[in-house]
């Protein structure tokens, strides 16, 4: 049983949600209605519960679970999973688009409630670009690359060869933790020194480089001068 629910045949999501709305469900009962049908003779809810099991109880640790986890658990297997995966993108795109793509970059607090929501969960790095006008509003997100961050293996025409071709005035540098501590590292200050010079040369200033962790951010602007 998780949060309080008991687990019985006669659990009936579809209904409840038709009656009382998506808001008055359990997260088990949702997840059961993303899985579908019961899974090997289990009740859908059952089925959930193990996922649940696996996540730690939470939706938080549901959005950390890459498609590969979700396979791991019993019963659930590749087309449940992706289901899953793609069910959870959904709700950290919907998230993301609080923010519309004009909006005006005033500072880190504005970057993390843009891109936040989507990267604070990532189980790996990822590192993106916010171009920015002359007003510094936003008018294109790039994503970089994934993995380890490492000034090495970042080349700055992945990051300005869009910047120009969009005719940005601006560049905010912004990347995650998975660890949920947004500390910057040795290599993400040496990353953001490549691009910042990079961009000067350019005459596309680098404004910040923003590290999102879990509920918080660090940026280097606050350092002194990129």
């Amino acid at each position: 049983m998780i949060r309080g629910i008991p687990c019985t045949g006669d659990d009936r999501p579809r209904e409840r949600l038709v009656r009382l709305g998506p808001r008055a469900l359990a997260l088990r009962e949702l997840l059961a209605l993303v899985l579908g049908a019961g899974v090997r003779n289990r009740p859908a809810v059952q089925a959930a519960d193990a996922v649940l099991l696996r996540a730690g109880g939470s939706a938080r640790g549901l959005a950390r679970l890459s498609p590969a986890a979700f396979a791991e658990v019993e019963g659930i297997g590749p087309a449940r999973a992706a289901r899953l995966a793609a069910a959870l993108e959904l709700g950290r795109r919907g998230a993301a688009e609080s923010a519309p793509p004009g909006d005006r970059i005033r500072g880190p607090a504005d970057v993390w409630r843009r891109v936040g929501p989507v990267l604070r969960d990532l189980d790996q790095e990822e590192f993106h670009a916010l171009l920015l006008n002359t007003q510094h509003r936003v008018v294109r997100e790039v994503f970089v690359t994934r993995g380890i961050l490492d000034a090495s293996l970042i080349h700055p025409r992945e990051v300005f060869r869009p910047a120009v071709a969009a005719g940005a005035a601006a560049v905010i540098l912004v990347h995650n933790h998975p660890s949920g501590d947004p500390s910057p590292s040795p290599e993400d200050r040496a990353v953001t020194r490549q691009l910042a010079g990079a961009g000067r040369t350019l005459g596309i200033p680098v404004l910040d480089h923003v590290i999102v962790g879990d509920g918080r951010w660090a940026a280097l602007s606050d350092e002194g001068p990129l």
